[in-house]
């Protein structure tokens, strides 16, 4: 059967929303489904986007029905004009006129919005996102809603609070002789720091967290909500940016440190497939297991004995990532986990404590939940496991950690994980999560020096949602914000994303790196209806291959011209010189390859794809030049 290019690359023929450039003078921007992304002045990006959004209770987008859609293009701008209706998962609608006016040098985005009743909501409204390159640590104003303004700057270190609350408007300059002032009006609007969450942007949102929610829209009654962006500019300002067409350059740096050793993620829940397919942990290179333990969940002796065989078959170290109950004594609760791992016969490399309340996130201004110190839970978990390093954290995402410290003293590691879909599920928005990442790690840093540190289990999809009651069931393969399974991960766009998810945190030097789980819809092994046939390895499996057997070896830094096109990272082991290159975008990339002389290529593309995903081959590559297909991962050894 003949499959679509589109399912090669991302797993799904689904297709994203066309975007249509709208320009007035040298403002533009990129109207996609009702909302603007990319909004340019002289070539510069300004803001990532401006965007009217409707979330349900547990913070899942609720998709727009766009009617009556008008452009009206003039010589004065262009004005756009549409209908919208958001449904709740409950039925209830939300029905919204927008108007988008566009002038030289000024763009105002109005809505008006009414459920036909009572409609369950954790935000409705506008959403205006900054970027974050270029911006971090740089000067900004912000008027607040009594008149007065704070002059203060973006943060640079990711804030786990908001840096910002209640705005009227913000400035900051976009280069010398432009600045942009963006005004907010209909609610309260307040700023957080989406770098948290590996969003690679500053969101001011409507309402602030404080408020309770999720709360009700009444029916039948109108909010009015707009913003406008100003752009004060000299008249003689050229272009600013101008985008390059040619070859993306590389510049490398030798002995830049130790790579991480590679991780699979573990599951109750697959038991019988992960046994069968244990042999693959070995084969691709891992070195430990991180098994996810949950009593609460009803994991007990036989998902122990599960990691125990699996661990037997793989060689690997085992990481018990266990969550504390807390409902009794310490001493009672981790000492019945110690006497069950005991029974069990698993040997623990390590093992990492959370109390459970600590899986659902605590947003600002809301209380904590009753839970015992932290202190005293890692004082309890070295008596049950004496000799077994211990490791604290989180097992959501950075978020959480960054909001809830742990006291590192006495740990042997630090850990989190993270996803790129909590707030936003496009192909743009989960590779710009990169700009972010690298924050993520540069912030942990910054709080715990050079503690030990672990990240993962990390993937495209979500695996656990800690600011609803649950993830998104996403049973036709789309791409869903806080979706169970995302598409991608089985095609190469998640090799990609992997690849480029392993040279982004590789300066943070973790001490192991966790990027799938052995099967199921985080895992190595494709299920059917895959771009792989059922039983065989996904696409990412190859890289992480390749990123076990470097494992060893000096990390060779690699910087690209373009980091938002491409991505990579090398080491020297055995006398030979290993660059790992990931393309980050639908398009062709040209690369210049940095050293002369004898170099072998493995190219993980949609011609292997296509062609059966055999064994992949390394063959003689002469030219300077790599051509570098769409979402494509490629391994250069250089003698």
């Amino acid at each position: 059967m003949t499959v679509s290019r589109a399912f090669l690359l991302f797993g799904t023929d689904e297709k994203e929303p066309e975007a249509r450039r709208i320009e007035a003078g040298r403002l533009s921007a990129d109207f996609v489904s009702g909302n603007l992304r990319t909004i340019r002045f002289a070539g510069k990006e300004v803001l990532r986007a401006i965007s009217f959004l409707v979330r349900d209770r547990d913070w899942g987008t609720c998709e727009a029905e766009i009617r009556d859609l008008t452009f009206e293009e003039g010589r004065a701008g262009t004005v756009v004009r549409y209908s919208a209706r958001f449904r709740s998962p409950d039925g209830a609608l939300l029905d919204c006129s927008a108007t988008i006016d566009l002038k030289p040098d000024r763009l105002v985005f109005g809505a008006r919005f009414t459920p036909d009743r009572d409609f369950e909501t954790a935000r409705a409204g506008f959403a205006v996102l900054h970027p974050i390159v270029g911006l971090a640590g740089r000067p900004v104003e912000v008027e607040h809603g009594d008149g007065t303004v704070e002059r203060s700057v973006f943060p640079d270190l990711i804030e786990p609070w908001q840096p910002f609350m209640d705005i009227a408007a913000i400035t900051h300059e976009v280069s010398p002789g432009i600045k942009a002032e963006c005004r907010f009006a209909g609610d309260v609007f307040e700023m957080e720091d989406q770098r948290n969450w590996t969003d690679g942007s500053y969101k001011t949102y409507v309402r602030p967290l404080e408020l309770p929610w999720p709360y009700l829209l009444k029916a039948g009654e109108t909010v009015h909500q707009g913003v406008t962006l100003s752009i004060l500019a000299a008249e003689d300002t050229a272009e600013l940016e101008e985008r390059s067409q040619g070859k993306i350059r590389l510049s490398l740096r030798r002995d830049a440190g130790r790579l991480p050793e590679i991780g699979i993620g573990l599951r109750p829940d697959a038991a019988a497939e992960e046994l069968d397919n244990a042999g693959l942990v070995k084969r691709v290179g891992a070195r430990h297991l991180v098994c996810h333990f949950d009593p609460d969940a009803g994991h007990g002796l036989t998902d122990l004995r599960h990691f125990r065989s699996v661990a037997d078959a793989s060689g690997c170290a085992v990481t018990l990532e266990c969550f504390v109950p807390c409902k009794r004594p310490l001493d009672a609760e981790l000492g019945e986990i110690a006497q069950l791992v005991r029974q069990s016969g698993l040997d623990l490399a390590s093992l990492a404590v959370s109390p459970s309340v600590d899986r659902q996130s605590t947003p600002p201004g809301s209380v904590w939940p009753d839970c015992p110190p932290l202190e005293d839970i890692y004082a309890a978990a070295r008596k049950a496991f004496p000799g077994v390093p211990l490791g604290g954290g989180m097992f959501s995402y950075f978020t959480e950690l960054n909001r809830k410290r742990v006291p590192a003293e006495g740990l042997s590691y630090v850990t989190h994980c993270t996803s790129p879909i909590v707030h936003a599920a496009d192909d743009t928005s989960v590779m710009q999560t990169f700009e972010a990442l690298r924050d993520v790690t540069r912030s942990v840093r910054a709080i715990y020096g050079a503690k030990p540190y672990r990240i993962g289990p990390s993937t495209i999809a979500m695996r656990q949602n800690p600011y609803g009651s649950a993830t998104k069931d996403n049973p036709f393969g789309k791409r869903i914000a806080m979706a169970a399974r995302d598409p991608r991960h089985n095609a190469l766009f998640g090799a990609a994303w992997t690849l480029a998810y392993a040279a982004t945190v590789a300066d943070a030097e973790p001490e192991l790196l966790t990027l799938s789980t052995l099967t199921g819809p985080f895992g190595l092994i494709a299920s059917a209806g895959e771009p792989v046939e059922a039983g065989r390895t996904r696409p990412l499996s190859h890289v992480l291959t390749w990123l076990a057997q470097l494992s060893d070896g000096m990390r060779i830094a690699v910087e690209t011209s373009a980091p938002e096109c491409v991505a990579g990272l090398g080491a020297a082991l055995n006398g030979t010189s290993t660059l790992l290159l990931a393309n980050l975008t639908p398009d062709l990339q040209r690369v210049m390859l940095p050293e002369a002389g004898a170099r072998s290529l493995t190219l993980l593309d949609e011609t292997w794809l296509r062609d059966g995903a055999e064994e992949l081959e390394a063959k003689a590559h002469q030219s300077d030049i790599l051509d570098l297909p769409a979402y494509a991962a490629a391994r250069i050894d250089m003698q």
